[in-house]
């Protein structure tokens, strides 16, 4: 969800500003390579509607666009640092490295790193000589790239969210840039990539602000114009106690990913909001407002909408907790607006795949009756009871046990009268049936609730739905006799 968020952010800055949407695959960390997840960053993408300018699948004038396909460009950013004194080779071990943190440790360093007081005394170029650096690598010894940061400097940038952001250089340690088995590191390759693309702002998560230093002084060691920065808050848990994660949705039964995703390595599968019944606009709208306000009341925003009032100024620095039942309602706002043909087509499928023969004009009548009470399309299946014939009590332990509850002493009587207007009436229309209802309420002085109940028990068979007046004009005059008369029937046992 947060990396949704964060191109849904980028996507609606760029449109605002008539920029460019580009879609870059950082790919430089083999070993956290998993199988699919590409494809399923573009399907998401595609169902929640944001549209890319640039990326590798349609290509563009600053391709390629997977990172592991650039990595001949890499070497030489690399080497340019080191003959400009901003970046160095360092041909130590993973054991001497160990023994350095070992070290640190012993002298009491909360955070042994390796920077600008430790590089004297480890094996590089700054502590070997040029000699001996030279030899080490025509014979290929195995080496890594640091950025040689300043000793006595302060970093400071503005970001768009944040304000001035200030960190002294004793606080950041030599990072690598370019790695033994030939990739560059996630550091280097995206400096070099948003400067060869033309970046000029990058939105991205709290979680890259720490590294942000870091890329501050990578573009001034290259001498390059650095692009603004953005980062966005964290979506909390329903709890506001932490981030949200995959294990939260799995634990509290809510998504997190935009689509179905199974993870190749472990098997597990997260249900997606496509999957649970979420529509993309519901989702988009919900989650544009996750750290985000447009500065008024509206909540429901089409990506138009969005794109047309998004600022990031009115982005928030703090975490952005996430509601599930918000979300909910995102989508039963957005399945109201939906026309009618649209869910009675949708409605008239869930119903074929039950087994329940419906025609679509009568699911198309139903939806307008069921709609209000849904928050997925799976929800308008309680309605089911419109499309099938003959009493729904029978084998309905749960309506019948509730009939039962409901039946008094004048209960059948009341029910034989409203019967006998029903049986008198050319049509079972909804203004038809009220007034039949209402008549036998006042020929026998009874209330609403002394009636209703027993009347939708007996047609519909639960408690809770559209207007019966309603339900019975679809079902039609005789459909509606068979229940009330199988209603009455069944509380014949119990006087």
């Amino acid at each position: 969800m947060g990396g949704v968020r964060t191109a849904l952010y980028n996507y609606l800055f760029a449109r605002k500003h008539g920029g460019q949407f580009l879609l870059r695959i950082e790919d430089t960390d083999q070993a956290r390579f998993v199988p699919g997840a590409e494809e399923y960053i573009r399907e998401s993408l595609a169902w929640c509607g944001l549209q890319t300018d640039e990326d590798p699948w349609q290509g563009g004038p600053h391709g390629p666009y997977r990172q592991s396909d650039r990595k001949h460009l890499y070497r030489a950013y690399a080497d340019q640092l080191v003959q400009a004194d901003k970046a160095y080779y360092a041909f130590d071990t993973a054991e001497e490295l160990e023994a350095m943190r070992e070290r640190l440790k012993a002298a009491g360093s909360a955070a042994p790193a390796y920077n600008a007081v430790t590089r004297e005394h480890m094996r590089n170029s700054l502590s070997l000589s040029a000699a001996e650096t030279r030899e080490r690598l025509a014979r290929g010894d195995d080496h890594v790239i640091r950025l040689k940061v300043p000793r006595q400097a302060e970093v400071r940038f503005e970001d768009l969210i944040r304000g001035w952001v200030t960190v002294h250089s004793s606080h950041i340690d030599d990072k690598v840039l370019y790695k033994s088995d030939g990739m560059p590191t996630y550091h280097l390759a995206n400096i070099v990539d948003d400067h060869l693309m033309g970046i000029t702002h990058v939105i991205r998560g709290e979680e890259w602000l720490p590294s942000a230093p870091l890329h501050v002084l990578l573009y001034e060691a290259f001498g390059w114009e650095r692009p603004a920065f953005a980062h966005l808050p964290l979506i909390l848990r329903p709890d506001g106690n932490g981030k949200l994660s995959k294990r939260d949705g799995d634990r509290l039964g809510f998504p997190v990913f935009p689509l179905d995703w199974q993870d190749p390595a472990s098997g597990e599968r997260s249900s997606g909001y496509r999957e649970r019944g979420y529509y993309p606009e519901a989702f988009i709208n919900m989650l544009a407002l996750l750290g985000w306000n447009p500065g008024n009341d509206q909540e429901l925003m089409s990506l138009q909408e969005l794109t047309a009032l998004f600022d990031l100024e009115r982005v928030h620095k703090g975490g952005a907790r996430f509601d599930p039942e918000k979300a909910r309602w995102f989508n039963q706002q957005y399945l109201r607006k939906r026309p009618d043909a649209e869910l009675g087509a949708e409605l008239h499928r869930l119903l074929a795949e039950k087994g329940i023969a419906a025609t679509l004009e009568k699911a198309v009548a139903a939806v307008a009756l069921l709609k209000e009470r849904a928050t997925f399309p799976s929800d308008m299946l309680e309605g089911e009871y419109l499309f099938t014939t003959g009493s729904p009590l029978e084998g309905n332990t749960e309506a019948l046990a509730e009939l039962h509850k409901r039946w008094k002493p004048g209960t059948a009587a009341a029910l034989s009268a409203f019967i006998g207007k029903v049986e008198g009436l050319g049509a079972a229309t909804a203004p038809l049936m009220e007034q039949a209802f209402n008549t036998v309420l006042e020929e026998l002085s009874l209330k609403m609730g002394q009636l209703m109940p027993v009347y939708r028990l007996c047609v519909a068979g639960r408690m809770q739905g559209p207007g019966m007046f309603d339900v019975s004009a679809l079902l039609g005059r005789e459909e509606v006799l068979v229940r009330l008369k199988a209603g009455l029937n069944a509380g014949a046992a119990w006087g």
